[in-house]
C-alpha cells in the first residue's frame, strides 16, 4: 500500500477545482494508494509522464482537458508526494 501525501497547496485549490477533474483526482489517488505510480501508468487516461526542465525528477498526469497533477515519488519510503494541481501551468512556484 502506497501512501499519498498532499501539499498544503493542493488543500488549498481542491474548492476551486471543477467537480469531474476532482472526481478524477479521487480516482488517481486510490489508483496511486492501491498499486503505485506502476498502476497510473497502464491506464491510458491519465498520460502519466516525467517532467523536464525545472521539474525534472517530477511526474505528471492529467486529470481532464486542463488540470494535471503534478508529483514526487519516494520509492523508499513508499511515498507519493503530490507537489500542486495545477491548470496545465508548469511554471515552479516556490
Amino acid at each position: 500500500m502506497w501512501q499519498v501525501l498532499e501539499h498544503r497547496r493542493v488543500v488549498r485549490r481542491i474548492p476551486k477545482i471543477p467537480v469531474d477533474s476532482l472526481k478524477r483526482y479521487e480516482k488517481w489517488k486510490d489508483i496511486v494508494a492501491i498499486s503505485g505510480p506502476q498502476g497510473l501508468r497502464r491506464i491510458k487516461g491519465f498520460r502519466d509522464e516525467p517532467l523536464r526542465g525545472e521539474w525534472k525528477g517530477h511526474r505528471s498526469s492529467r486529470l481532464g482537458g486542463q488540470y494535471r497533477v503534478i508529483y514526487l515519488v519516494e520509492e523508499q519510503n513508499v511515498v507519493v508526494k503530490v507537489i500542486d494541481l495545477t491548470a496545465h501551468d508548469y511554471r515552479r512556484k516556490s
